[in-house]
């Protein structure tokens, strides 16, 4: 297996549209904290907006992705992120206007674009041949971590270097100019409604409920590692400013981890893939909190971070199996705002903890909540399947045991890579 496949003119014409709309999304959270953190309760405020945003993203993402239809789809991404540029420019160009108006356009830069990552997601590998797919999510996954390493160093730079609302006003350019760029790529994909066997695209999101829940854990990890890792440092009588390139380490063995899992075959079912490193990169992360030293922790997070970016990847290849081609742009968004849920329960959850208890012991128990949302996802995806089992699965292998059943016809969700 190679990227050979991957590595075409039109692939790369979806890098530039992919980076200016995922860039913004990166440096959101950050860039509104900066935004107002000069004002009376700077940091709540930014806390809040942040807030705001993230809920936007959680909200739009599946009532959005949901109405987005392959044929068209262009015309949709196009507007969701023309709509999402006007909401970073508002905020970039009313810094100091009241609160309330401040939220409503983070909302509004969260929600309209929300849907554009699974679009995108879906548009690129309609780019590569079929048995290119898991190269394809690996090298999205590549240039994802690089945008989320990149991003915190430009908001700092810009917000500090130059003027606090900069970095909203650069997001809103980047969002713009992703727009034009759609009309790089073909319109849409193809699909046939019909693959559905006319069951609503509610009733299969909903069934595919399983995928969701180990997406909202592989995230929560990360949640844990932005958002106590200062706290823990401070514990362990590190320099905080260390948080930056342990965390931008951590980003660098996640695109590490998503280019070495595109290189091969692995063996066992996707499920089984996904288990394993989920509980690898939970234990992983465990021993991070017990760590005393710099060089220790950012080898434990090099290391998560490589888990990490199977473990993801697996639940994108099983959405992939799971759902007809007609549902794949929804089933990813719906992905997008599970995994955000499982950002933000988790990181309050450590972030609640902290007010009581020390900060491995918060990124212990946020350990835990992830190792729960694992557990509950997995033995969701084991169901016994329908009476006269023993039919093919997608990619040909029979069922010859009791397995989950399918959101569309077939068999058995899950094949070797």
């Amino acid at each position: 297996m190679s990227y050979r496949d991957v590595a075409t003119r039109p692939v790369a014409a979806w890098g530039v549209v992919a980076v200016g709309a995922r860039m913004p999304v990166a440096m959101a959270p950050l860039a509104l904290v900066f935004l107002v953190r000069e004002r009376p309760g700077g940091y709540t405020l930014g806390a809040v907006l942040a807030a705001a945003y993230v809920v936007g993203e959680i909200a739009g993402a599946p009532l959005l992705g949901m109405r987005m239809r392959a044929e068209r789809a262009r015309p949709q991404l196009a507007a969701g992120l023309a709509v999402g540029a006007l909401g970073f420019g508002a905020l970039g160009a009313f810094p100091h206007t009241h609160p309330v108006v401040l939220g409503a356009a983070a909302f509004l830069a969260g929600a309209a674009p929300a849907a554009a990552p699974g679009g995108l997601r879906a548009l690129l590998t309609s780019l590569v041949p079929e048995h290119a797919a898991a190269q394809a999510l690996s090298a999205e996954s590549v240039l994802t971590f690089s945008v989320w390493a990149v991003s915190p160093a430009a908001v700092t730079g810009l917000a500090l270097g130059v003027a606090p609302q900069l970095p909203l006003v650069l997001a809103a350019v980047l969002m713009a100019s992703s727009v034009p760029g759609l009309w790089m790529l073909p319109a849409g994909w193809r699909s046939d409604e019909n693959d559905r066997g006319g069951e609503s695209m509610v009733r299969i999101m909903i069934r595919a409920w399983p995928v969701y829940v180990t997406g909202a854990a592989s995230l929560s990890l990360l949640a844990l590692a932005e958002l106590v890792l200062p706290a823990l440092l401070e514990q362990r009588g590190i320099e905080v400013g260390w948080a930056g390139p342990l965390l931008a380490g951590l980003a660098i063995g996640s695109a590490v981890g998503s280019v070495v899992y595109g290189l091969r075959s692995w063996p066992g079912r996707l499920r089984t893939q996904s288990m394993v490193l989920m509980f690898a990169v939970s234990g992983v992360v465990a021993v991070v909190a017990l760590m005393p030293s710099t060089g220790l922790i950012a080898a434990g997070l090099a290391v998560a971070g490589l888990l990490q970016a199977g473990a993801m990847l697996t639940r994108n290849l099983t959405l992939r199996e799971v759902l007809p081609p007609s549902a794949l742009a929804a089933g990813y968004s719906v992905m997008y705002a599970a995994v955000g849920a499982g950002y933000a329960a988790s990181g309050s959850l450590a972030g609640g903890l902290l007010t009581v208890v020390a900060p491995s012991t918060a990124i212990l128990a946020g350990v835990g909540l992830t190792l729960v949302l694992t557990v509950v996802g997995v033995l969701g995806e084991v169901k016994p399947a329908p009476s006269g089992g023993g039919k093919p699965s997608p990619s040909g292998d029979a069922d010859d045991g009791p397995e989950r059943a399918p959101v569309r016809g077939g068999g058995d969700t899950e094949s070797r890579l």
